[in-house]
């Protein structure tokens, strides 16, 4: 019988694998041989391969289920989510502008978060005024949290609060809404104009003027026409720090898409 010592010394012999050749099979215990190296190699770098592939699979998974996240925070609505700067076509003067303005905003936004620079896009509707807010937005998302909102669902947010029952007081809605690091708050003038509504859009963005964010407005109505809606106040505010006003002067994009 065999003794251990002699059932454990390494012994050698030649094979030969139908794919690679000769190789020399090594005995390490008992009937137990090595196969074919270049065999367990290729398999161990197929193993590996797959794993690596998993992996990635797994991570762009993740990213997406990220930037979902990250949409669904901003309550983007699901009909510009794919509103990006690239895609916008600029036709005009007018629009080259306004795409130049709103790539640099999003190329600039570090420094625009810390001093607060605002904006106001104005014009007829179907112009890309929130085409180009939403692109700012899905631009800066990657580092920069960001709302997107409607004048009135901001306003009807804050009457919620009266409800008997409620789980937010009217101080936590607005500052849910004031919280993130840019606001885009859509429709601005479709609200009726009453001290209420006056009184809800400069708490929300008084909050945000004191601390320096910035919001993006979007409005239908003409320039001279937003004061009732907004007030001196917050159009004040929203001048300070640099903050402009863009022109959508051209006709509505939806009735001339060519």
């Amino acid at each position: 019988m065999n003794s251990i010592t002699d059932m454990i010394t390494e012994k050698e012999k030649p094979e030969d694998c139908e794919t690679h050749g000769g190789y020399i099979s090594k005995n390490y215990f008992g009937n137990i041989w090595s196969k074919c190296p270049d065999c367990a190699r290729e398999a161990a770098e197929a193993r590996e391969a797959r794993e690596q592939a998993q992996a990635e699979a797994e991570k762009k998974d993740r990213a997406i289920k990220l930037w979902a996240s990250k949409i669904g925070h901003a309550q983007i609505p699901e009909r510009f989510q794919d509103r990006t700067l690239n895609s916008y076509i600029a036709k005009n003067p007018g629009q080259e502008k306004a795409l130049a303005f709103a790539k640099d905003y999003a190329d600039n936004f570090d420094e625009i978060r810390k001093i607060g620079r605002s904006v106001i896009f104005v014009g007829k509707p179907g112009t890309g005024k929130t085409h180009l807010a939403v692109g700012i937005a899905l631009q800066i998302m990657v580092k920069h949290t960001v709302l997107f909102t409607t004048v009135q669902r901001a306003i009807r947010r804050v009457k919620d609060t009266w409800t008997k029952g409620s789980e937010e007081s009217e101080t936590d809605a607005i500052h849910s809404i004031a919280f993130p690091d840019l606001l885009i708050m859509d429709e601005v003038g479709v609200q009726f104009g009453s001290e209420f509504e006056r009184q809800v859009m400069f708490d929300i963005l008084n909050e945000r003027y004191e601390k320096r964010k910035p919001s993006i407005l979007l409005s239908n109505i003409a320039p001279g026409e937003l004061g009732p809606y907004l007030g001196d106040r917050v159009t004040d505010r929203l001048r300070e720090d640099g903050g402009k006003m863009i022109a959508f002067d051209w006709e509505s994009y939806r009735r001339n898409p060519s």
